[in-house]
């Protein structure tokens, strides 16, 4: 930790327009404060962030803790992505009232409709306890004795938390677990639906446009968050009332021009950016060429499902969506990593790593890792690709599958007396609900029979004609009864007899490999970068992405992914009529969108020129997780909503490179247009805090 501080001291002095990182809010004082400014902000560090007063942080939640939203009204009014809310406006979406496909507006309060399960949740406070979390901790220690001293410390740190009643808090690792930080939340369960446009403004070009740019996407929904009479957190009631935040964001109609600062506030979700050349490698070559053809065969049968009919296209939205995201997602990180020269970069700075030790006399410290982390990730590799194999097969593509393995866990409680079982048993029924809710047994049989073969040259379709499990009805009958009737008839069964050995397999052979070796390389991991910091302290280190609360900034800026190709920052409604292909399901437009782009009614939200902006890049850092923060000028307005980023991008999580990395956003001004002149809920903007900071 003495290093760690050491190195933020030295870095406060280096004042440079940088972009990249992910950074801890409360620690923006100093070098990130100038960075931002000299980028052209004019906020402070206590703008952002400030634990005695009213600050930016304060309109940020975390969504249902996968993705980002904020708070735009003094009513609790919350913004998301459309692809955020997906579930929720699915769940409650019919052949009769198909909201995916219709859009819905709730006019009052009372039409706003609630959703079961789902939160958002603040960031109160951020404290560094990283002296307490690692008191007691020594590099002469094995993983297991580190974590052990380490979960210790943890119980004594959680005992002398100061917070309310109602708050909760975590803890989590930085910097490869070199430092700790814990967060005091406050998390709010009721939250209602308040509107969504139909699919074919939030979801426009779908998987074709998906992680690409130019992009034409209206992708948002609108949810309200309720307290209860003291505007503190509550289950859902009818007697809550909407929530008074401590602050919201201001709506800016002035928009962006390229050069712009922005700022991405949000909970991204996962980075790798200090992997070793060798792991890069691995993931590119290795293991995500065999998830993509997994996902890849998936998705042809599910897609000509969804085309054919109706019914499925609503069960299968969601997991469609969710399938294609990491499957394009993969494609191009590959493809980024390979432009870029990421894996030879790393090489070289590798080098230099190296050198730093000989010149500094520290070989006998840190001298192995390289050379052990060739050695682990060569191990590492068969095993590795065959485990996340088997959870794409059996967890994120294939349905059946994912039920005989929740079956096998169950089976394993049976050991632990009866009352286990039933409570397993229990938790088993309503698991085959939730999956029986969205499923339709004729697609998934095609995607079985085009998944499993990538996995195993064992695999037998006939199971779906001998299952119970494709009917929720036979499948809970077949559950009936205590454990000894439960298991045999289970054994009995076709799908349950295929699918146990493969699952078992997994259990004994590949988990317990992966965790072994992953267990090493984490540890090596953590030893490379206390190394790095030590021994590199001018570099730049910010902490990977762990779902904590982030802020990232950079510019508005086009850019040029190939040679002779230059894209512009910003697109217009213009594009979204070119692209347009009737009755096409990622690119059909609505007839009243249609009618508003030819009477060019596009009220107070055009720009200067006349046009209605859609869509903008930035050089933003973000991730998964980031789907849904605020894209926030230089004086504290709302101007984007952030929701992809640019194919060869993606490779971010593991490599950010500014030349060709951009996060994509959709502009705040045809958010507020698809809710005034399309939506007619001319009611949200009056919520709202309008403001021309150009002006």
């Amino acid at each position: 930790m003495r290093i760690l501080k050491v190195i933020i001291l030295f870095l406060v002095f280096q004042v440079s327009a940088q972009q990249g990182g992910m950074w801890i809010p409360s620690l923006l004082e100093g070098m990130n404060e100038s960075e931002m400014q000299s980028l052209g902000s004019k906020l402070t560090a206590k703008d952002i962030y400030d634990v005695n007063n009213s600050s930016l942080k304060d309109a940020i939640g975390h969504f249902n803790g996968g993705c980002t939203s904020e708070v735009i009204s003094p009513k609790g009014l919350l913004l998301t992505n459309h692809h955020c809310g997906f579930s929720q406006i699915q769940s409650h979406s019919s052949l009769e009232n198909d909201y995916l496909k219709d859009g819905f507006w709730a006019m009052n309060f009372e039409e706003e409709i609630p959703n079961e399960g789902l939160f958002v949740e603040f960031i109160v406070r951020i404290e560094d306890v990283t002296d307490a979390m690692l008191k007691n901790v020594s590099d002469a220690m094995s993983p297991r004795e580190k974590q052990s001293q380490i979960d210790k410390n943890r119980n004594a740190v959680e005992k002398n938390i100061v917070k309310e009643e109602w708050q909760d808090f975590k803890i989590r690792p930085f910097y490869k677990g070199n430092q700790y930080y814990l967060f005091i939340t406050e998390r709010f369960e009721d939250v209602r639906l308040v509107g969504a446009p139909p699919s074919s403004i939030g979801k426009f070009g779908s998987d074709t446009d998906n992680w690409v740019w130019p992009r034409h996407t209206g992708d948002f929904s609108l949810f309200r968050i309720y307290a209860d009479k003291n505007n503190r957190p509550a289950k859902y009631s009818k007697d809550n009332v909407p929530y008074t935040p401590k602050h919201f964001l201001p709506v800016s109609l002035d928009g962006v021009e390229e050069g712009d600062f922005t700022m991405v506030f949000g909970f991204p979700g996962r980075t790798n950016e200090y992997l070793p050349a060798v792991a890069v490698e691995q993931i590119t070559q290795k293991l995500n060429p065999s998830n993509i053809a997994i996902r890849e065969a998936a998705l042809k049968v599910i897609d000509a499902s969804m085309k054919a009919d109706d019914q499925i296209r609503i069960q299968y939205a969601s997991k469609q969506a969710r399938i294609a995201n990491a499957w394009k997602k993969w494609i191009g990180e590959n493809q980024g990593i390979e432009k870029s020269g990421a894996v030879e970069i790393k090489r070289q700075f590798e080098k230099e790593f190296v050198k730093a030790l000989t010149d500094q006399g520290k070989e006998a410290a840190y001298g192995n890792i390289l050379p052990e982390f060739e050695k682990l990730y060569k191990e590492f590799e068969t095993v590795n690709v065959k485990r996340n194999n088997f959870v794409e097969v059996f967890l994120r593509s294939n349905e059946l599958m994912q039920m005989m393995f929740r079956l096998v866990q169950m089976e394993n409680t049976a050991n632990r007396g009866e009352e286990a079982f039933e409570k397993a048993r229990m938790s088993m029924v309503n698991q085959l609900k939730g999956i029986h809710k969205n499923y339709n047994s004729a697609v998934d049989k095609g995607v079985f029979e085009a998944v499993m073969p990538l996995y195993s040259s064992n695999f037998d379709a006939s199971i779906y004609d001998n299952t119970a499990f494709v009917n929720l009805e036979s499948a809970l009958k077949l559950l009936e009864g205590d454990s000894k009737t439960v298991l045999q008839k289970l054994n009995d069964d076709a799908a349950y007899q295929y699918a146990k050995p493969l699952v078992l397999e997994f259990y004994t052979n590949l988990e317990p490999e992966f965790q072994r070796i992953n267990t090493q390389i984490n540890a090596l991991q953590t030893k490379y970068m206390k190394a790095l910091m030590e021994v590199l302290p001018e570099e730049r280190y910010f902490p990977d992405a762990n779902s904590t609360l982030r802020v990232t900034y950079g510019k508005v800026n086009g850019y040029a992914p190939r040679d002779a190709v230059y894209y512009n920052p910003v697109t217009y409604l213009d594009g979204v009529m070119e692209k347009y292909v009737p009755g096409d399901y990622e690119f059909d437009v609505p007839q009243k969108l249609r009618d508003l782009y030819e009477d060019k009614d596009y009220g107070p939200y055009a720009d200067k020129n006349g046009k209605l902006p859609i869509c903008f890049l930035g050089t933003n850092h973000t991730t998964g997780g980031n789907s849904g923060s605020p894209a926030i000028d230089a004086e504290g307005n709302l101007v984007g909503l952030n929701f992809d980023r640019v194919w060869e991008g993606t490779m971010s999580d593991i490599y950010y490179d500014p030349e060709i990395c951009r996060n994509i956003m959709v502009d705040l001004r045809y958010v507020l247009f698809i809710i005034d002149k399309y939506a007619g809920a001319k009611h949200l903007i009056e919520e709202m805090k309008l403001v021309h900071p150009k002006k």
